[in-house]
C-alpha cells in the first residue's frame, strides 16, 4: 500500500503554517547569517553569530533581531506551499511509470527549487536589506571610516523599498540575484528532498506503516542542515550581490562570475563558508518543522472543519 494522498489545499496549508513557526523560532539566527556573510574584510564588526546576536540586542534591542521578520512571515508562507507542493507533485508524476529512483528524486527536487525561486527571490532581496541596515547602523557609530558619506540613516520599511524598486528598475528590481537565487535553491532541493526521503524511509513501521513523528522530524533536520552547508557558498554570493547599501570600503559586484572573483582574490577561499554554521542552525529546524506539520496532517485536520461537498 503507497503512503496516503494528500490534497493539494492540504499540501499548502501544511507548507504555510510549518513556514511561519520555522521563521519565527530561527529568524534571529538567519539575521546574524546576513550579517556576517555581508562582512568584508576590513570591516569586522561582528567576530561570530553570538557576538552579532547580543551586539544586535544591545543596539537595536530584542525586537532588532527580528529586523525583516514581516517580509518572511508575509512571504514564507506561499515560498513553503509551493516548494512542498512542487516536489509532491514532480514526485507523483516521476513516479508513475514504476520505481521512484534517486535520479527521479532528484529532477523533483529540481522542479521544486526552480518554481519556488519567484517567491524566494523578492522575499529574499527585501529581507536583506532590512537585516542589513542594522549592521550599516552600528558601522556607522563605531567604525565610521567605513561607512560612505551618503548613506541613508533611517531604515527603509519593506514597501519603501519594494516601491523605490520598481520605480527605478521596474520589477526586475525586486528579483536582482534571480541567477544566484536559482543556483543556491535548485541544488538545495536537488540534495534535500531525496535525502530526506530516504532518512525518512529508514524509520519506517514496517513495509507500509508511515516514520513517527520524531523520525519525519529528525530527518528533516539532518537533510535541511546537511544541505545548507553543502550550497553555502552560493548563498554567500547571493546576499553580496543582493546587498543595495554598502561600506565606503566594500566591493561592489556585477554579477555571480565577478563576484566569485573579488571574493577569492580579497578574502580568499574560506569566505564561501562565512555563515555556514548559522544557516545549519536556520535550516535544520526550519525544515524540521515542515516535515512534522506535514506528516502530523495539520492540513488535512483543518480542512475537515469544512463543509464536504456532496459526491
Amino acid at each position: 500500500m503507497a503512503d496516503k494522498q494528500i490534497s493539494l489545499p492540504a499540501k499548502l496549508i501544511n507548507g504555510g503554517i510549518a513556514g511561519l513557526i520555522g521563521v519565527t523560532c530561527v529568524f534571529p539566527i538567519d539575521l546574524a547569517k546576513t550579517r556576517l556573510q555581508n562582512q568584508q574584510n576590513g570591516q569586522r564588526l561582528y567576530t561570530s553569530m553570538s557576538d552579532c546576536l547580543i551586539k544586535t540586542i544591545r543596539s537595536e534591542g530584542y525586537f532588532g533581531m527580528y529586523r525583516g521578520a514581516a517580509v518572511n512571515l508575509t512571504l514564507v508562507t506561499p515560498e513553503k506551499a509551493i516548494k512542498l507542493a512542487a516536489n509532491d507533485f514532480f514526485r507523483h508524476h516521476l513516479s508513475k511509470d514504476g520505481k521512484l529512483t534517486l535520479v527521479k528524486e532528484m529532477l523533483a527536487g529540481c522542479g521544486a527549487g526552480t518554481c519556488q525561486v519567484i517567491v524566494t527571490t523578492p522575499m529574499e532581496m527585501l529581507k536583506i536589506q532590512l537585516q542589513d541596515a542594522g549592521r550599516i547602523a552600528a558601522q556607522r557609530k563605531l567604525m565610521p571610516e567605513t561607512v560612505a558619506a551618503g548613506t541613508v540613516e533611517k531604515s527603509p520599511t519593506a514597501m519603501q523599498l519594494t516601491r523605490q524598486l520598481l520605480k527605478e528598475k521596474g520589477i526586475a528590481g525586486l528579483y536582482k540575484g534571480l541567477g544566484a537565487t536559482l543556483l543556491r535553491d535548485v541544488p538545495f532541493s536537488i540534495i534535500y528532498f531525496p535525502l530526506f526521503a530516504n532518512l525518512n524511509n529508514l524509520g519506517k513501521r514496517g513495509v507500509e506503516g508511515p516514520a513517527p513523528f520524531y523520525v519525519s522530524f529528525i530527518s528533516g533536520c539532518v537533510a535541511g542542515s546537511t544541505a545548507a552547508v553543502a550550497v553555502n557558498p552560493v548563498d554567500v554570493i547571493k546576499t553580496r550581490l543582493q546587498s543595495l547599501t554598502r561600506g565606503s570600503t566594500e566591493d561592489t559586484y556585477s554579477g555571480v562570475g565577478d563576484c566569485i572573483s573579488k571574493i577569492m582574490r580579497n578574502e580568499g577561499p574560506t569566505a564561501f563558508l562565512k555563515g555556514a554554521y548559522c544557516r545549519a542552525l536556520v535550516i535544520a529546524p526550519l525544515f524540521g518543522i515542515a516535515q512534522v506539520v506535514y506528516f502530523l496532517g495539520v492540513g488535512e485536520y483543518i480542512l475537515s472543519f469544512l463543509p464536504q461537498k456532496d459526491k
